[in-house]
């Protein structure tokens, strides 16, 4: 996967098995973002890494799960409601066997695996991931589908 190198403070991942969808609910800590909502894998940015890595480190702390930078199918990136900070949406399939290895953190109060348009729908759910999952299942399926993503699509 192709990324230009530009500055961003994070990245989320749409962990997908079929039409389900790896989330977990977030502490219930009101001096953090989004308390209590259901949130996807992912964080903030360390170092000097790119996306992906950003994404598939926090997969790895907050589920166990270690996946290569090669699964990684799509990638968007979006300029956040500051007007200033950009941060990437990504996806990649999961496995029934990744799915049972699951090992939960210690962030957040539990895990599932929810259909994604549930996700969608769910009030409960942080509100900018319900909207770049949105774009991620409306977009074309030679784009949901690659096995790698050779350029970044843009910002939303």
């Amino acid at each position: 996967m192709t990324w230009d190198g530009a500055p961003f403070g994070g990245a989320k991942l749409a962990a997908m098995l079929g039409d389900a969808l790896l989330v977990y609910r977030r502490d219930d800590n009101p001096e953090i973002p989004f308390p209590g909502l259901l949130d996807l894998p992912g964080g903030g940015r360390e170092g000097g890494e790119g996306p992906a890595e950003c994404a598939l480190r926090e997969l790895a702390e907050e589920f166990g799960l270690t996946l290569p930078v090669d699964r990684v199918h799509y990638a968007r990136a979006y300029l956040l409601g500051d007007g200033v900070t950009v941060s990437h949406f990504l996806a990649v399939h999961l496995t029934e066997a990744e799915v049972a290895a699951v090992r939960f953190g210690d962030e957040g109060q539990d895990w599932a695996l929810l259909p994604a348009a549930d996700f969608i729908a769910d009030e409960d759910a942080v509100p900018r991931l319900r909207d770049w999952l949105g774009h991620y299942l409306a977009a074309d399926a030679t784009i949901r589908y690659l096995d790698t993503v050779s350029e970044n699509p843009g910002k939303a």
